[in-house]
């Protein structure tokens, strides 16, 4: 079978098309694509089951790793002052994982995008063809009408006019016959009339589908990155050492005024609430649990519709020729022509197309002789004969557009524009998908195993033991005046706020 115009299976699509299929029973499936037969159906789910096998094993290693990290976990915090052993590798593993899967996020949206293109441009040959098919049905049916209309009206009164010439009612008679004969084989030509698949209404169903497919897919990438990022926050926020080294690259701290204390405990309660990151964390953490279990799933999907897809651009004509024979009950022959346009196949409405032309030639030259010899001896059918003329120059007129519509080259373009969409950017963009949800995977196994040791390693957000002694905003250094403020009253206090004012003059 001929390839159309432009399309040639890649070299994505022989190597998807190579690989082995089995069915549950792990019995070798042929690769054709045939997805009414269950055999074929159970391999391409097996593909599927292969992910969530993939699910499975992440699931039972990262939960055998947090065992043996919470089984071996040291009794205690490790100092703020001194790194704990092995904690930056850690830290910095976690973060690596998290990066991987910020890239892979953006293979994601790359390929999302090239999925949606293809999308649009199968949908776009859709509509295209839809709208050839639609042209012919209209020409057609114009045509048609417009020549009945003539017979009944203009060749009905001519014959009145010309009813004392016998030989000139006969030529008039043999107008309405060629006229009749011409309706009757322009009929013949709107073979997509009363067929119950329309190209525009799967051209929406496949937009309707895409659309929610986009989404999700927009959703999902949104959701891992904002894990990922807020993830990198809480280690940078979490991370003591970020902040001894940007202290330590800031020199020694200025001296402290004495009005300072009044000022930062005026503005600071005294018994101030431990800060908690517990609830955060485990948010974190059961957020990145399930963007991994979405990403596997994705997975699955994204790798049986590559490979389905793989079988069918392998070889779509004979798919494509048996679906639409079956949909629409044409004959084989204007489906071949159509789909293979090749000069192996010939034009099956080429003998309905010379019967018409030659038609309405007959019509035009028995017209031209009406007119010479019926308008000198009658001239009232000079009128009837007019606009006859004006209906065979629309007639002809529409005849031809109806010749070049009718040709394969338009239909059978619009169908090698609608397999390069499917099989080149929206396969393409499902490798780039592919790629994404095994980077993902990866880096979410990788973050969830390396996360609870992360945690473990920073101290408390409320573990005040490492500030300074001299700090004037340290609680246990303005408890002591705390405690004699309060034994005061209000007008002491509001002296003792007025002296440490005065202190600083």
């Amino acid at each position: 079978m001929g390839a159309p115009p432009g399309y040639r299976p890649s070299a994505w699509v022989h190597l998807l098309h190579q690989l082995p299929r089995a069915d549950f029973q792990l019995r070798p499936v042929p690769s054709g694509f045939a997805p009414q037969e269950r055999e074929y159906q159970q391999a391409l789910l097996l593909v599927v089951a292969l992910a969530g096998l993939g699910l499975g094993l992440s699931l039972i290693l990262i939960a055998a790793y947090l065992i043996r990290v919470c089984c071996c976990q040291p009794p205690g915090p490790p100092s703020a002052k001194s790194p704990p052993p092995g904690g930056g590798c850690v830290t910095w593993s976690c973060i690596a994982a998290l990066l991987i899967g910020c890239a892979g996020i953006g293979i994601g949206f790359y390929g999302n995008s090239e999925t949606s293109d293809g999308v649009s441009q199968l949908s776009s040959a859709l509509l295209h063809a839809n709208h050839t098919l639609s042209a012919i049905d209209h020409l057609v049916l114009e045509t048609v009408e417009r020549l009945g209309e003539a017979v009944r009206t203009e060749l009905t009164t001519l014959e009145e006019v010309l009813t004392q010439r016998t030989e000139l009612v006969a030529a008039t008679r043999g107008a309405r016959r060629q006229a009749e004969a011409v309706t009757q084989q322009l009929q013949g030509l709107a073979f997509w009339q009363g067929v119950p698949l329309s190209p525009l209404q799967v051209a929406e169903d496949v937009s309707f589908v895409e659309e929610y497919r986009w989404l999700a897919y927009v959703l999902l990438l949104l959701l891992q990155l904002l894990v990922c990022l807020f993830t990198l926050l809480g280690l940078a926020k979490q991370s003591k050492w970020l902040v001894i080294i940007s202290q330590a690259g800031q020199g020694p701290q200025k001296e402290t005024r004495p009005g300072a204390a009044c000022l930062g405990e005026m503005g600071r309660p005294a018994n101030r609430p431990p800060r908690s990151g517990r609830c955060w964390k485990s948010w974190m953490t059961v957020m990145s649990l399930v963007v991994l279990v979405l990403s596997w799933g994705s997975l699955g999907l994204e790798a049986a519709t590559a490979v389905g897809l793989s079988d069918f651009c392998s070889s779509p004509d004979t798919y494509v020729l048996n679906l639409t024979q079956e949909e629409t009950g044409l004959g084989s022959d204007i489906l071949n022509y159509y789909f293979l346009c090749n000069q192996a196949v010939s034009n099956p409405f080429q003998q309905r197309l010379t019967l018409s032309q030659r038609a309405l030639a007959n019509i035009h030259s028995q017209l031209q002789g009406l007119e010479r010899e019926a308008v000198p001896q009658f001239p009232s059918a000079q009128k009837p004969l007019l606009s006859l003329e004006e209906t065979l120059n629309v007639t002809e007129g529409n005849f031809h557009q109806l010749v070049a519509l009718l040709h394969c080259r338009g239909l059978h373009k619009d169908y090698g524009a609608a397999l390069r969409g499917l099989c080149e950017d929206v396969l393409e963009g499902l490798l780039f998908l592919l790629l994404f949800s095994l980077l993902s995977a990866g880096a979410l196994a990788t973050a969830l195993c390396s996360l609870p040791r992360a945690w473990a390693l920073f101290p408390p957000s409320d573990d005040y033991d490492d500030t300074d002694d001299d700090d004037p905003f340290n609680p246990q250094v303005l408890d002591p005046w705390v405690r004699g403020r309060r034994g005061r009253g209000p007008d002491s206090s509001e002296r003792g706020g007025a002296g440490c004012l005065d202190s600083r003059v």
